[in-house]
């Protein structure tokens, strides 16, 4: 892939707003699906789908423990369009209502009540 398609697949994962609500959750911490499912208010399905597309591009990687897969931001990139991409991300909306309630869910959401309830 050439980095002219590399910047459009970065750019369409970055197009939806609920992606970028995960992007901004994942700031926070590292997340499994049903955390996210529960805080996006979501079917899992979609909210596998975004998180496929947004681990396409590159922002964000994953890995299993136990009988949860959790999902982190790329940070680790070697890649510039992806680190400044999520540089971008994180350096806006700060002061959005959603986000900042996001933030505030991020903070007390609990994969063991969620998930085993």
């Amino acid at each position: 892939m050439n980095n002219l398609e590399k910047l459009e697949k970065i750019f369409k994962a970055m197009s939806d707003k609920n992606r970028i609500r995960i992007l901004k959750m994942l700031q926070r911490k590292s997340l499994c699906v049903c955390e996210i499912t529960d805080m996006l208010k979501l079917a899992t399905s979609t909210v596998s789908k975004h998180l496929s597309i947004l681990r396409d591009a590159g922002l964000i990687t994953d890995w299993k423990d136990g009988k949860w897969i959790n999902y982190k931001l790329n940070t680790d990139s070697s890649d510039s369009m992806v680190m400044n991409s999520l540089l971008f991300v994180s350096l806006q909306i700060e002061d959005d209502v959603i986000v900042k309630e996001d933030k505030k869910q991020t903070n007390k959401v609990d994969r063991k009540f969620i998930c085993c309830s």
